[in-house]
């Protein structure tokens, strides 16, 4: 996305932007390798080596050079898609000149040594030694916080939720999870009593992890995954990553269960899709990014929730889990959908079904907004933990660390501010579903038979190929008429749960 010389300015940050695109794709494979396959000898020099990389890349972002670019640039005869480029660029500058590079590399170590501890801290219920590591990591992304606060203008929390859901707010975030929290006990209560009298045949394991993996790499091929241009690996915690042009997917096993590895594969897939078909052209360009994680989670919840919990769809996934599993009565089309649209509250959130998920969400909403604001500190954690599970699912977590506040990667990480983005994720799944059906009315008749292009056409048009050219309110509205309408999320679980 070059032009004439008449945009040198532009031209150069492009240039500057690519290089930077390049490093990170660097820092990407080995921050995949650290979760993956890196032995744990490699613990401490891997996590210096990213802090390392991380502050060169904070040094490029933040060269003084870059505001005279900017401002330059601003007066060139740029194109519409130019323009929407230099918005973004000019974003992400903000976002790197309000933070110091030293806050930048303590905060990679930080979350390297806590995560790397996390992974023996949480199977052991070490909450006692996470707390320690935790603790610092808090510290660090409260500075961030009030760094980019001062920048921003915004609260502590809505600083930190802008560098996931640029241009969301917790008063609208307040809003729609109160919204959610008139409705939702009770939607989970009569869909429990309705499902009470269904028969589920519980499959008979064990399962091995091949097998799984199996299972796992051809639905992918069902889902149109590109596997010249990313693969699947196992680790603690799933996650996608990687770059678009080498898409990073991981998962994870237990041979007593499947459902959890296959659904997990399955959302995952639907990150990695997404990344996989950005805009080429762009490539390097901050436009050429995912535009929001709510966003990016509407594609994983696309296919997970909207698509593989869809009745038709278990027809399709019947094949292939007797391929690789076995006969077994469980395995017909039917019970699998029974199994995959079970409603129970449960303790671990990447397991929950669809109509509880919302809940766990808005616990560590409720949790890490006020952690951030200097409201609550990390030792009162638990005890708000225990309330909330029982307010919200009736379960009872006390003394159970590694299935509460320890069973996420992502406190440990840093992430702080994306929690809401996976329940604004799945209004957005739900709303782009009630569009393609309006579109199409022959949609729900195609899944079942296996034709799932429409589907991809539209999220491709319509959400991968645009990137970050619009704000989120704008790409909304063009990609579904309308903006985000919370109604077709809860129209979408009663339609399916109660209809």
């Amino acid at each position: 996305m070059t032009s004439s010389a008449s945009t040198p300015a532009y031209d150069d940050l492009c240039q500057r932007h690519r290089r930077k695109h390049r490093l990170q794709h660097l820092h990407a494979m080995a921050s995949w390798d650290q979760a993956a396959f890196m032995p744990p000898g490699g613990a401490v020099p891997r996590a210096e080596a990213l802090a390392e990389m991380e502050g060169l890349l904070h040094q490029l972002g933040t060269d003084p050079a870059l505001k005279d670019l900017l401002a330059r640039a601003e007066q060139e005869p740029l194109d519409d898609v130019q323009r929407a480029s230099l918005r973004e660029m000019q974003r992400v500058w903000r976002s790197a000149n309000a933070l110091p590079q030293s806050l930048v590399e303590s905060k990679s170590l930080a979350i390297s040594h806590c995560e790397h501890a996390w992974r023996s801290q949480r199977p052991a219920n070490d909450w006692a030694g996470y707390v320690e590591n935790l603790r610092p990591v808090v510290r660090l992304i409260r500075e961030e916080a009030r760094l980019l606060s001062e920048s921003s203008g915004l609260s502590k929390y809505d600083a930190l939720l802008d560098q996931y859901e640029p241009g969301m707010r917790s008063a609208e975030v307040d809003r729609v999870f109160g919204d959610l929290r008139q409705w939702l006990p009770g939607l989970i209560r009569q869909v429990m009593e309705r499902q009470a009298g269904e028969a589920v045949v519980a499959p008979q394991g064990p399962f091995s992890t091949a097998a799984q993996r199996a299972l796992g790499l051809d639905a992918m091929k069902l889902l149109g995954f590109d596997f010249a241009a990313g693969r699947l690996d196992e680790s603690t915690h799933p996650f996608c990553g990687g770059v678009p042009e080498d898409v990073r997917m991981t998962t994870r096993y237990r041979e007593d269960s499947f459902l959890q590895s296959l659904t997990g594969t399955i959302h995952e897939t639907g990150h990695g899709r997404y990344e996989q078909n950005l805009p080429r052209d762009w490539m390097g360009l901050p436009i050429a990014a995912a535009r929001s994680m709510g966003l990016h989670e509407s594609q994983s919840l696309s296919f997970e929730m909207q698509l593989a919990s869809h009745p038709g769809f278990a027809g399709l996934l019947e094949p292939l889990v007797r391929r690789h599993l076995g006969d077994q009565p469980a395995f017909a089309a039917d019970n699998l959908h029974r199994m995959m649209t079970r409603v129970a509250p449960g303790y671990i959130r990447v397991d929950a079904d669809e109509v509880t998920y919302p809940a766990h969400v808005i616990l560590r909403y409720e949790i890490e907004r006020p952690l951030m604001e200097g409201e609550i500190e990390v030792e009162d954690i638990p005890a708000l933990w225990d309330a909330k599970m029982q307010e919200l699912l009736g379960l009872d977590t006390r003394g159970n660390f590694k299935d509460g506040p320890m069973q996420d990667v992502h406190w440990g990480a840093g992430l702080f501010g994306y929690f809401p983005c996976y329940t604004l994720g799945a209004m957005y799944a739900a709303q782009w579903f009630a569009t393609m059906r309006r579109e199409r009315p022959s949609l729900d008749a195609d899944i079942a038979r296996g034709e799932l292009t429409p589907v991809f056409d539209w999220l491709k048009d319509r959400i991968w190929q645009q990137g970050s050219r619009y704000e989120t309110p704008e790409l909304v509205q063009r990609a579904s008429g309308e903006p985000l309408n919370t109604a077709h999320f809860r129209r979408h679980l009663e339609a399916r749960y109660l209809g």
